[in-house]
């Protein structure tokens, strides 16, 4: 009892520690694994619904630092090339799954996670083809786990292919499957590149209802398709933000804390990677998460380099 006192105070003042603007977003995220694989999470329920609920916070905050003009031209180039990345994504990933004879809702839902959304998208797309609790779990381990490798590898593969802060921005957007984890990333390669991580990935997220709903049509399913509100907000702050200028004394410091959290969000993330959550994943949906997500990785990154994509 007085050990699990102790990891849990443990847990309060590492999460103190990630409010504090000297913890970065890296920091926080190695502190949550390290905690969560090592000790293990003492609130894995509680800390999923949080870090969810606190990112779509934080992403509404994000809004106040952005300008509604670039934000729509970001949004339309964005549109075409994240239509092509779902379908190129989707189609690879339900190759895979066939290949390595997943069951077909699993594989449906590691692919169409990886292709739009992560978490949310699995969310979105579990109730349409009725996946079982199960099949839920064993894609959203699945996804978890690469967002939380690639939060950890993708800024120092940006430098080492020197990439500019606009194309690193773009590659996270469009190869990191969850918007936490792009924005963690892009957060922790420069303020260009989260703004361009995160207007192109909420593009991305867009695709949602989009396709949920043909998912729905050709299966005939009768499930509801939720729409991620937080987006909206997103949208919404950049507005307020752009209409009203000189009310930037008060947008500035919402943004800020708007970053600060994430990096606390980033920690609640990174302990939910426990020693349970990567045995649950399974091999074989673990290696066609693991293909699939090298395959969008290089071909979007070599798209990008190559400036087909800009």
């Amino acid at each position: 009892m007085e050990n699990n006192n102790g990891l849990k105070v443990l847990f309060w003042l590492l999460l103190i520690c990630c409010c504090l603007p000297l913890v970065t977003a890296p920091m926080a995220l190695t502190a949550g694994i390290a905690y969560g694989i090592i000790l293990g999470n003492p609130w894995s329920k509680a800390t999923s619904v949080w870090s969810r609920r606190l990112l779509q916070a934080s992403v509404v905050g994000l809004g106040f630092g952005m300008n509604m003009p670039e934000l729509l031209k970001t949004g339309k180039d964005a549109f075409v090339y994240t239509a092509i990345s779902i379908v190129f994504t989707m189609a690879v990933g339900l190759l895979l799954g066939k290949a390595f004879k997943i069951p077909q809702r699993t594989s449906t839902l590691i692919s169409f996670g990886s292709a739009i959304c992560g978490g949310s998208a699995i969310a979105a797309m579990a109730p349409v083809i009725k996946a079982e609790s199960e099949e839920i779990g064993v894609a959203l381990a699945t996804v978890f786990t690469l967002n939380s490798v690639a939060l950890i590898i993708f800024p120092p593969i940006g430098h080492l292919l020197d990439m500019a802060q606009r194309q690193f921005g773009l590659w996270s957007a469009l190869a990191i499957h969850d918007t936490s984890s792009v924005v963690g990333a892009a957060a922790a390669y420069g303020t260009a590149a989260l703004a361009v991580g995160t207007t192109v990935k909420l593009t991305r997220a867009l695709w949602i209802m989009p396709a949920a709903l043909i998912a729905a049509w050709v299966s005939k399913s009768e499930g509801k398709v939720k729409f991620p509100m937080f987006i909206l907000g997103f949208i919404l702050a950049a507005v307020i933000k752009t209409a009203l200028p000189q009310l930037d004394m008060v947008w500035n410091p919402l943004n800020a804390i708007a970053k600060q959290s994430l990096v606390v969000t980033l920690f609640l993330i990174g302990s939910g990677l426990t020693r349970e959550v990567i045995g649950r994943t399974g091999v074989k949906p673990l290696a066609q998460g693991v293909l699939l997500w090298i395959a969008v990785s290089v071909t979007s990154g070599f798209a990008i380099i190559s400036g087909w994509i800009s």
